[in-house]
Formats: structure tokens, sequence, C-alpha cells
């Protein structure tokens, strides 16, 4: 009897772990704007059919080359994974994710198209605010509000999440990039020198749009939450560091975390964990 009852706790942890298990689906919607059907991941939370809840969301953001199974993926993201632990733990609010694609049409899903702006005959930031997200809030249960969203990114999908954190401040609460493509870059430092054209088609870079914004604008990034964290051997430290200078210069608040770790996704599956908590710590 003793015996059971000492391991009663840890049964019952387990219990816990085992019924904790969302879901993950891939999902498309057809795009006017874009002309063609986009697929998309998307993680519900365990007891999401059976509840009334509604939950906020999270926007996930591929890097170059990636695709909306990136984050997913068992030696990627693992974000079923994490996501489960971390809402099993009580450390994060049950939530939505949603990873969307940004492919291009040529070798590795690259070249044309690829990324998160608008460019000549693919405009994707306005798909993204004026399709996507209207279908992500009509097709399930989100909060779909200001203090019900996130964006958060790896790499050119940090850049893109700032950028639209930035751009429509009044869309997310909160704001994260892992090893963010922040600004302009030396070719011979890159590996990624095909996506130099990245902040022209932005029309500007994240540490630009701190450095020149006018006093609205700096009072707009005040309502959101930012961090940002690089590896201290990754080639784009230089652009996060000067993102974070230009943001404290300006007096925005940001959490800046550098961590060991290259441009990989050894670093960037250890943060995830941050970037969940970060967005919908549990309150």
């Amino acid at each position: 009897m003793k015996r059971f009852l000492f391991l009663l706790p840890f049964l019952t942890a387990f219990a816990v772990a085992v019924q904790a298990q969302g879901r993950l689906e891939q999902l498309s919607v057809k795009s006017e704007l874009l002309g063609v059907e986009k697929v998309y991941s998307i993680y519900l939370p365990e007891g999401y059919d059976a509840s009334d809840e509604r939950y906020p969301v999270l926007y996930l953001l591929h890097g170059a080359y990636g695709n909306h199974r990136s984050w997913c993926r068992d030696g990627g993201g693992e974000l079923p994974r994490i996501a489960n632990e971390e809402i099993a733990a009580g450390r994060v609010r049950k939530m939505i994710v949603v990873m969307p694609d940004a492919t291009g049409l040529g070798e590795r899903r690259g070249g044309k198209n690829m990324g998160y702006f608008n460019v000549d005959g693919w405009p994707y930031e306005d798909f993204f605010f004026q399709e996507f997200i209207p279908h992500i809030d009509k097709t399930f249960k989100t909060i779909a509000t200001k203090e019900g969203r996130a964006v958060a990114g790896l790499s050119m999908g940090g850049g893109g999440s700032v950028v639209y954190a930035q751009r429509h401040h009044d869309h997310f609460c909160a704001c994260y990039s892992t090893s963010g493509l922040l600004d302009h870059y030396y070719r011979a430092r890159s590996p990624y020198a095909s996506i130099e054209w990245l902040w022209s088609v932005a029309q500007t870079s994240p540490v630009e749009y701190v450095r020149h914004a006018t006093a609205e604008q700096l009072e707009q990034l005040h309502s959101v939450r930012w961090m940002a964290d690089c590896g201290d051997d990754d080639f784009l430290m230089g652009v996060n560091m000067e993102f974070f200078a230009e943001m404290k210069r300006a007096n925005i608040p940001l959490e800046f975390r550098v961590r060991d770790g290259v441009h990989d996704w050894k670093f960037w599956r250890a943060s995830l964990p941050q970037i969940l908590q970060f967005c919908f710590p549990k309150e």
C-alpha cells in the first residue's frame, strides 16, 4: 500500500502528460489575391473540439528554404511535442499555433515568390492580413483581437514577424524573433546571398524602421511586447545587435538573449519553449 501511495503522484503526472496531446493538421485556404490554394499547418491544443473556449493564436513563420512543416517535423522545430509539454506543465496557455507557407517556386523552395512581403504579381503580405488571418478567425475558435494574437519566426521568418508587428501593430500583442534577418547583411558572410533582395521588397528593414520612426510610430511600437534571441556564433548576430541597439535608443522595451549556438535547428528548437512562454504565458 505504501509503495502504491509513493508511486501515485508519478502515475498521475504520467496520465496527465499522456492526455495532454494536441493535434496537428495540414489544411489550405483559397486565395483570390494570389490565385492559388495556400497550404498551412495548424496545431490545436488538447480538448479543443469538446471545449467552448476561444484560444489565443500564435502565427509561427518558417525561414528561407523552409515550409509550413519546418516547425513541426522531428529534427526540426518539433512543435507538437514541445507545445504539448509546455501546456501540460502549466507554463503556457492552451493556444492555437498556425504555421503558414511562404515558399518560392525555385530550387529548394527558394527563388520567385519566397518570403512574406508583396512583390509584383504576388501580394503575399496583403494575402496574410486580408485573407489568411480572417480565414483562421472564421474557421477556428480564436480570440480574434490584438491581445489574442502573437507572431514569431526564425531567420527570414524572424524578420517577417518583426516587420508584420511593426507595420500591423494593431494585430499582435507580442513578437518574438529567433536568429532574425533584421537588416541588410554582407554577401561574403551569408550562406543565403540569394535573398538579399528581401528588404528592397519589404521597403524597409526592422532596424531602419526603428531608426527612422516617427513619434506616432514609436508610440505604436510600445503597444507590442518584443523579444529576440540569437546564437553567439550566428552570422546574423551583428544585425540582431543593431536591432537591439536601435530599440534601446528609441526606448522601446525589448528582451534580448544571446546563447551559445549557430544558425541551425538545435538553436531554434531550444528557443521554441521560450517563444511559447513569452507570447502566451500561463496566467
